[in-house]
């Protein structure tokens, strides 16, 4: 079976209305008793609006792919796949976030939400190996997902190497790192902050492709954090260095 595409389904209600804003939703179902509250009401609107079809149902949860749909689920079509040159251009100077194979789909929505709250606008996964970025993701990025270029690569370290190649300085988070991710000059320059799996951190290659290694200053009774947290400290690290928020 071929793969799914990237958020052909979609549950929650601020992940269906920004599909829906985007132009990629192809049907939803709603439950009936949540067309009481008014969110759901014009959401709803704006998808007939749209020419979307809309189905009242009783309960969604049997043809939800997460644990809590909010009521509302959605077909979709996939967002297409961009490229390394274009999510470099996203923005100015480049900001981008690069998971090397997280393992869990919620870090990954979760990280990609705070990034984009930080002002970054393009992700680089890995195809394989790696959590997909289905409804799960979808829910937990809140919609955010809509508003980044994402980029699937077969491999992370030679994404990493087309990365240098267009002048971007690859920073990546390790815990065993001296170096603080804080105040850490490079976060000013065109920058890819490459962030390692849940369990395992940083692969060995991925590392050694990074020119710089940075790390997250801990109390000594806090032994790690979560990746997602991780990522968003970072990430708001480099808003800050580039006066993005203040």
């Amino acid at each position: 079976m071929a793969p799914a595409g990237i958020g052909d389904r979609v549950e929650g209600l601020h992940a269906v209305a920004a599909a829906l804003a985007a132009g990629r939703v192809l049907s939803i179902a709603v439950e009936k008793q949540r067309l009481r509250n008014e969110p759901y009401s014009e959401l709803v609107e704006a998808a007939k609006a749209a020419a979307v079809p809309v189905a009242v149902v009783e309960d969604v949860r049997a043809d939800a792919l997460t644990d809590a749909p909010q009521g509302i689920v959605a077909r979709c079509r996939p967002v297409a796949p961009t490229t390394l040159e274009a999510a470099v251009a996203a923005t100015d100077p480049a900001a981008l976030l690069v998971f090397d194979h997280f393992e869990d789909p919620r870090n990954v929505g979760a990280a990609v939400r705070s990034a984009v709250a930080a002002g970054f606008r393009a992700i680089v996964v890995a195809r394989r190996r790696s959590a997909p970025l289905g409804a799960t993701a979808f829910k937990a990025a809140a919609g955010t997902l809509e508003e980044v270029a994402i980029v699937e690569v077969g491999s992370i370290p030679e994404a990493m190497k087309r990365l240098s190649q267009l002048g971007v300085w690859l920073v990546g988070l390790d815990a065993g790192s001296d170096q603080s991710v804080f105040g850490f000059d490079l976060l000013a320059e065109p920058t890819a902050l490459v962030i390692g799996a849940e369990a395992s951190g940083l692969s060995r290659l991925v590392a050694e492709r990074c020119d710089a290694l940075v790390s997250i200053p801990l109390n000594e009774t806090v032994e790690s954090l979560n990746a997602s947290v991780a990522a968003a400290l970072a990430v708001f690290e480099v808003a800050r260095m580039r006066g993005w928020v203040s």
